[in-house]
């Protein structure tokens, strides 16, 4: 199975993609100290992408556990998971549903509803398709990148600490980056 051409843009098959989680990543970056990036990835992801004959109808629904956020320090990943971020004992997922897909130059804008912590808000992503294969074992799969900012604070994610040369701790601001690949289902 191949990529099909839709104004002028490569897509996968229509049809229903599952996420592959041992191929897949939803990485969140935030500034430390003003200076430094601090990257932590979500290693439990699941969802599924239903690609549409018409691109633009399709849905994606992505779920992390919170619990599997890892940054590769254990006292911070214990921070992220305490009620000071994420609050994962209470809120065990974090969750984005794509009501959206909007043509973009070469490239789509995937908007959607984002929720953490119980909070949901709108945000779009600049997203791409990366291309098709088949793996040796007579899977289809397909690629997708997604990309976006969201300020952190809109969610509940509040807590920081004042810095004695200005700024703080960390960010606001949270680069979001989605990689997945997913398999045609039968």
């Amino acid at each position: 199975m191949s990529a099909r051409t839709i104004e002028s843009k490569n897509v996968p098959a229509a049809g229903t993609w599952e996420i592959d989680a041992s191929h897949s990543d939803l990485q969140i970056t935030a500034r430390h100290l003003m200076v430094t990036k601090v990257r932590g990835t979500f290693a439990d992801l699941s969802g599924t992408i239903v690609v549409a004959e018409n691109p633009t109808q399709s849905t994606v629904s992505v779920t992390a556990q919170a619990g599997s956020v890892t940054t590769g320090s254990a006292d911070r990943d214990g921070h992220i998971l305490s009620p000071d971020f994420l609050d994962a004992e209470n809120f065990p997922t974090v969750t984005f549903v794509g009501t959206r897909v909007t043509p973009r130059g070469d490239d789509w804008d995937l908007t959607g509803d984002l929720t953490i912590r119980g909070v949901t808000k709108p945000v779009t992503f600049a997203m791409s398709f990366e291309g098709i294969a088949n793996d040796p074992f007579g899977n289809t799969k397909a690629a997708f990148a997604a990309t976006g900012s969201i300020d952190r604070e809109d969610w509940g994610l509040t807590w920081n600490v004042p810095l004695e040369t200005g700024g703080v701790l960390v960010s606001k601001k949270l680069q979001v980056d989605f990689d997945v690949q997913a398999v045609l289902q039968a």
